[in-house]
């Protein structure tokens, strides 16, 4: 099975996006955005694992949240390209400091000895792959849009574990979600709550 960890943006920041998105170019010249069900931030990607080491992937996530950072404020703002001519893919950016979440996440996969993919972390959300079927001064309007785009604030409260299935219409199956605690350990006894 395919798996990868994620971050879900809330309702409210998808529907502004949604709305924000509808409006470029790429859309307007017919081209499928990716669908609002597959939008997510991915933190790590797994790739193929046996499904007898499922459990140590939640393991692996529940550990992640257990002392990690909390109350990690993000948006969705700015954007880019990856890609050039047919392998053009739009994605909008994240404001907001992931790194914390990312290593604790890598921390809890390294813990139960699973692999993931650790190259540079660029946290983003994709929205289209339009290819070469979109003139390149439309993607260029697009591109511009998306750098001065910025969607409302929320706090990060959870992590996902995600398997993907693949094929013409894939779709993210979730397998588990680890809420984040609303304070750290230290700041609960701090406070003498928790």
């Amino acid at each position: 099975m395919r798996l990868f960890v994620a971050i879900d943006p809330p309702p409210a920041a998808l529907e502004h996006l949604a709305a924000f998105v509808d409006d470029l170019g790429t859309v307007r010249a017919g081209v499928r955005v990716t669908a609002r069900s597959l939008w997510h931030v991915t933190l790590a990607f797994l790739g193929e694992v046996p499904e007898d080491r499922l459990p140590r992937a939640i393991a692996a996530v529940d550990r992640a949240v257990e002392g990690g950072p909390t109350g990690t404020q993000v948006e969705l703002a700015g954007g880019g390209r990856f890609g050039r001519g047919r392998f053009t893919i739009l994605w909008v950016g994240m404001d907001g400091d992931l790194a914390p979440l990312r290593k604790a996440a890598a921390r809890g996969l390294k813990s139960r000895r699973l692999a993931f993919d650790d190259k540079k972390f660029h946290p983003h959300l994709t929205l289209a792959r339009p290819g070469d079927k979109v003139p390149r001064e439309v993607i260029a309007a697009d591109l511009d849009a998306l750098a001065g785009y910025h969607g409302p604030q929320w706090t990060v409260d959870r992590l996902v574990l995600y398997r993907s299935h693949l094929g013409p219409r894939p779709s993210y199956e979730p397998l588990h979600v680890a809420p984040i605690p609303p304070t750290g350990p230290a700041e609960a006894q701090r406070t003498g709550s928790g």
